[in-house]
């Protein structure tokens, strides 16, 4: 039978963002709702090895790290709840949510941390070599390819600013791009046109992606040229799909002040959206870093700022009675 509850706070997302929103939130005896969503642990759950989260000295495993933030806000006391939120209602306070398993959860307070996916492809052999030479983050994973040579796919600024970083430690790095002209910026494409590590491969698309099976591991891509039909294969260590992420706002599409790339808006050096008492932290919000560290980081000021603002309106309360 469904149920309806208060929370003082409730999270939507278990990423990085909404697993550090529920420490904090826990620690500030807010008794924080943290719901999973239809992708608990977010995207490092399709992630292998992690380098880059500070605090560990070995390569370590994304599923693993998740498990942990799970594991550790829940021993301070935020209630994770196996759930998908399918509607938001923020005309007024308590906020409504209504869930796929038909709870309903009023809040005082929301924090949303739903994250953002990578474009992919859409190919099977892309989705069997994912975090086996298959990437979306050059910043992530990078550093495993030194020496290595590495396939970019995309034309924008991010494409290019992935292809330029990978030089770091790649040996040689190819971007391919289904168009005859670049949509970078200007002194990003020169940058890309100068670098002697990297080669262009226009009007292609890459229509396979081949390697072994035991291990799993990258090795070919199939490419065709959408002019000429001309098939041919090169081989690589690794690709990086850079075609752009998509930030899952639809439950607060038309309710939140949106950036013009689609992100949630928040107020400079603020968790805080448009909507006075429902804040933005991860890659819901940032479309610049998109890194399991910074996405931490906005997990904390989000909960920072719902305590500081569900004190505030308690204040208020008292004052007028």
């Amino acid at each position: 039978m469904a149920e309806t509850e208060h929370a003082k706070v409730v999270i939507i997302g278990s990423g990085p963002a909404g697993c550090t929103a529920g420490i904090y939130a826990a620690r500030a005896m807010l008794e924080p709702i943290l719901i999973r969503g239809i992708q608990p642990g977010g995207q490092l759950t399709i992630t292998t090895d992690v380098e880059n989260y500070p605090g560990f000295a070995d390569v370590i495993q994304g599923p693993w790290l998740m498990e942990q933030m799970e594991r550790q806000a829940a021993h301070v006391g935020t209630r994770l709840i196996a759930d998908h939120v399918t509607r938001v209602e923020l005309e007024r306070r308590p906020f409504r949510l209504s869930c796929d398993s038909g709870d309903v959860y009023l809040a005082d307070a929301l924090i949303l941390a739903t994250g953002a996916q990578a474009r992919w492809l859409d190919l099977a052999s892309e989705r069997k070599f994912q975090g086996h030479g298959v990437s979306a983050c050059a910043t992530c994973d990078g550093f495993f390819y030194r020496g290595k040579d590495v396939v970019v796919v995309g034309g924008g600024n991010t494409a290019v600013e992935e292809a330029l970083f990978l030089t770091n430690f790649a040996a040689t790095v190819t971007l391919v791009h289904r168009r005859d002209g670049l949509r970078a910026e200007k002194i990003l494409q020169e940058r890309l046109f100068r670098h002697p590590k990297i080669s262009v491969i226009w009007d292609s698309v890459v229509e396979d992606i081949g390697g072994t099976d035991d291990p799993p591991k990258v090795t070919r891509v199939r490419l065709k040229n959408l002019k000429t039909g001309t098939v041919s294969e090169k081989p690589v260590d690794g690709v990086f799909v850079a075609i752009g992420h998509t930030p899952a706002t639809a439950l607060v599409a038309g309710s939140v002040k949106m950036k013009p790339s689609g992100y949630i808006e928040t107020a400079p050096n603020s968790a805080a959206t448009s909507v006075s008492g429902v804040f933005a932290a991860g890659d819901v919000t940032d479309d610049i870093y998109r890194q399991a560290v910074t996405a931490a980081g906005q997990g904390c000021m989000a909960a920072l700022e719902a305590e500081r603002f569900l004190a505030a309106a308690h204040e208020r309360r008292a004052a007028a009675e």
